[in-house]
C-alpha cells in the first residue's frame, strides 16, 4: 500500500466516526436507536442496498464463478426470483407495526416462540456478520498481504464505535455514501481484468469448456438447484432480523416498498460484475494455484496498485463500505432483539437511558461472537450456506402462521425442531450412507462427492428441511390446542390495516385507536386459510418486478454470449 492508499482509508474511516457521533445527539430512546421511522425513498433504497450488499457476497460469487463458471452467479441470484415478492412483503412487514421481528412471532404464537426467535435471530446475525468478516479478511490479505485477522480487528473497532454511538440512523445516513461506494466496489475491477484477458471474446478463446459458460450447469448448479435456492431464499428472507428495518424505517408503506425492492434491484446488477470478475480470473490465473476466496483480492492487488496512486485505498474503502453498512444493521438489530424481547421482559420499569445502554452493550457482544465464527468457519462459501439454512429454522413457522389460522404455538415449535433435526441428520455420515443406498439415489443424485467426502446434494437437503418442518408443524398443530381467536383476529387485522403516513407506533403490534379502515379479507374458513388481499398497486409492482427479473437474465445471457 502506498501513502495515498492509507490517506484515502483514514479519511473515509474518520468520516464514518464523525457521522456516528453527530447522529448520537438525536438518539434518546430505544425506538430511535433500533428503528427510526422517518426516511424517504432515496435513503431507503440505499439503506436496503447497503444492508443487503457486502463483501462476503462478492467474494462468494467470484469464488464460486472461479471454480464453477458463470453458473456461480446463482450464489447470490438465489434471491433474484424472490425480488418481485419484496413489493408485497414490505407493506405487510410494516403493517405489523413491530419494533423487532420477534414482536411478530409473539403476536402470532406467544412469548415462548418470541424468545426462540430472538435466540435464532441473533444466531442468524452472528453467522451473517461472521461470514462478512471472513470475506473482508480474505480480500484484504489477497490484495495487500496484511494479515486477515489484523484487518478484521481494525475494521470491527471502527464500525463498533460509530454504530454504538449513532444506532440505525447513523447506518442509514452512512449507507447513502456507502451505497455509492459499493457500486464502485462492484465494478471497479471488471474493466481491468477483462482488458487483460481480451474481453468476452478473449474469454471464449481461453475457456473452451461449455459447462463453464452455461448459466445452468447440470453437474452442480442446475435448474433444480436454482429453484430450491430460490424457495429457501423466499422462506428465509423474512427471518433475517434486519429485514424489519428495511421495510419499516421509511415514513410510508410506499417508501418501504420502493426501498426494499429498489435496493435489491441494484444489487442484482452488481452481482453480474462479481460473477464476471471471478469467471475472467479462470483465464487470468490459468496455471496458478489461487485460493478461490482470495480471487477478488488478488485481482485488486495486480491491477489497482499499478493503475494510479490511492486507487487501491479507494477500493479498500469501498470494501469497508459494503462491510460496515451490513455490520451496522446487524449490530443494531441484534441489540434490539435482545433488549426488547428478552431483557425488558425480566427487567421492566427501567429508564430509557438504561435500556439504551443495555442495547449498546449487547450489540458489542454480538460482534464478539461474530468474530469467533469468522475465525472458525472454513470459508466464505461455507459460511453463506450455513447462513441460508439458519434462516429456514423459523421461516417455515412464519409463513405457516401467515396463511394458516390453525397453526398452533406447539406447531411452530415442531416446525423448528423438524428443520433443525433434519439439518443435523443431513450432516451425519450414517444418514448420508443410508440415503446413498436408496434405489433411486443414483438416478436422482441424492448424494454428491465433494472435497470433504460424500454429502447430500444441497437442493435435496433443502427439500428435506422444508418437508420435515411443514409436516411436523401441520401434524402437531392439528393435535394441539388452538391459538386464542382474539389473538388471531388481532394478528390478521394488523396485516389488513394499511399504515397511515407518519403513523407513530406506541406499543408493538398494536393498531392506533384512530386507524384506517381495513382491506377486504380473503379466506377459506373450513381450511383455516388466510390470503392477504392484493391491491392494484401490489399487482402492478409485482408484475414490474418479474419484468425486471427476466430482463436482467436476458442482459446477462447476452453479455456472456457476445463475441462468441
Amino acid at each position: 500500500m502506498q501513502t495515498a492508499d492509507i490517506v484515502a482509508l483514514v479519511v473515509y474511516l474518520g468520516v464514518l466516526v464523525v457521522i456516528g457521533f453527530w447522529m448520537s445527539r438525536k438518539v434518546k430512546s430505544m425506538e430511535e436507536f433500533v428503528l427510526p421511522r422517518r426516511f424517504g425513498k432515496i435513503l431507503m433504497i440505499t439503506f436496503s442496498f447497503g444492508t443487503g450488499t457486502h463483501a462476503d457476497e462478492a467474494v462468494g460469487v467470484s469464488s464460486k464463478s472461479f471454480t464453477n463458471g458463470v453458473s456461480g452467479i446463482w450464489y447470490q441470484w438465489l434471491y433474484l426470483f424472490c425480488t418481485p415478492f419484496y413489493w408485497v412483503i414490505a407493506p405487510i412487514m410494516k403493517r405489523f407495526r413491530a419494533l423487532t421481528t420477534a414482536d411478530i412471532y409473539e403476536a402470532r404464537y406467544g412469548k415462548s416462540v418470541a424468545y426462540l426467535y430472538t435466540l435464532v435471530g441473533i444466531l442468524i446475525l452472528i453467522v451473517d456478520m461472521g461470514t462478512i468478516l471472513k470475506a473482508f479478511g480474505a480480500v484484504v490479505q489477497g490484495s495487500t498481504g496484511i494479515s486477515a485477522n489484523l484487518a478484521i480487528g481494525l475494521v470491527v473497532f471502527v464500525f463498533v464505535i460509530y454504530s454504538v454511538a449513532g444506532g440505525l440512523a447513523a447506518g442509514i445516513i452512512t449507507d447513502f455514501i456507502q451505497g455509492i461506494l459499493t457500486v464502485i466496489f462492484s465494478f471497479i475491477l471488471l474493466p481491468f481484468v477483462l482488458r487483460a484477458v481480451g474481453g468476452i471474446s478473449g474469454l471464449h478463446q481461453s475457456i473452451s469448456d461449455p459447462k463453464l459458460w452455461s448459466m445452468v450447469a447440470p453437474g452442480d448448479i442446475g435448474v433444480f438447484y436454482i429453484a430450491m435456492l430460490s424457495v429457501m431464499g423466499l422462506i428465509g428472507i423474512v427471518t433475517q432480523p434486519h429485514i424489519m428495518a428495511n421495510c419499516s424505517a421509511g415514513r410510508t408503506e410506499m417508501d418501504g416498498r420502493v426501498g426494499f425492492m429498489g435496493g435489491n434491484m441494484v444489487k442484482r446488477i452488481c452481482t453480474m460484475a462479481w460473477c464476471l470478475v471471478g469467471f475472467a480470473a479462470i483465464a487470468y490465473f490459468a496455471g496458478k494455484e489461487i485460493i478461490p476466496d482470495q480471487v477478488w483480492g488478488h485481482i485488486a492487488k495486480d491491477f489497482l496498485s499499478k493503475a494510479a496512486p490511492g486507487l487501491l485505498g479507494i477500493f479498500l474503502a469501498t470494501l469497508l463500505a459494503s462491510l460496515q453498512s451490513m455490520a451496522n444493521a446487524v449490530m443494531i438489530c441484534s441489540s434490539g432483539l435482545f433488549t426488547e424481547n428478552i431483557y425488558k421482559k425480566f427487567a421492566a420499569g427501567k429508564s430509557p437511558k438504561h435500556y439504551l445502554l443495555v442495547a449498546r452493550i449487547s450489540s458489542v457482544v454480538t460482534v464478539a461472537c461474530a468474530l469467533v465464527f469468522a475465525y472458525r468457519v472454513e470459508g466464505v462459501v461455507k459460511g453463506l450456506e450455513i447462513f441460508w439454512v439458519v434462516g429456514l429454522l423459523l421461516g417455515v413457522a412464519f409463513w405457516m402462521g401467515l396463511f394458516w389460522r390453525k397453526t398452533t404455538t406447539a406447531g411452530a415449535w415442531a416446525s423448528f425442531f423438524g428443520v433443525a433435526a433434519s439439518w443435523w441428520l443431513s450432516r451425519q455420515q450414517f444418514f448420508i450412507n443410508a440415503v446413498a443406498g436408496l434405489p433411486a439415489s443414483s438416478a436422482l443424485r441424492f448424494v454428491m462427492e465433494g472435497k470433504a467426502g460424500p454429502h447430500i446434494y444441497l437442493p435435496w437437503s433443502i427439500v428435506f428441511f422444508v418437508v420435515c418442518g411443514l409436516t411436523l408443524g401441520i401434524i402437531v398443530s392439528l393435535l394441539t390446542k388452538a391459538v386464542d381467536e382474539k389473538k388471531l383476529e388481532k394478528y390478521y387485522q394488523l396485516i389488513h390495516t394499511p399504515c397511515r403516513d407518519g403513523e407513530q407506533v406506541v406499543t408493538p403490534c398494536t393498531l392506533p385507536e384512530d386507524h384506517l379502515p381495513t382491506l377486504k379479507r380473503r379466506s377459506i374458513p373450513w381450511l383455516g386459510i388466510e390470503i392477504p388481499n392484493l391491491t392494484l398497486t401490489d399487482l402492478w409492482g409485482f408484475l414490474a418486478g418479474w419484468a425486471y427479473v427476466f430482463t436482467l437474465i436476458g442482459v446477462f445471457y447476452w453479455i456472456i454470449t457476445w463475441g462468441r
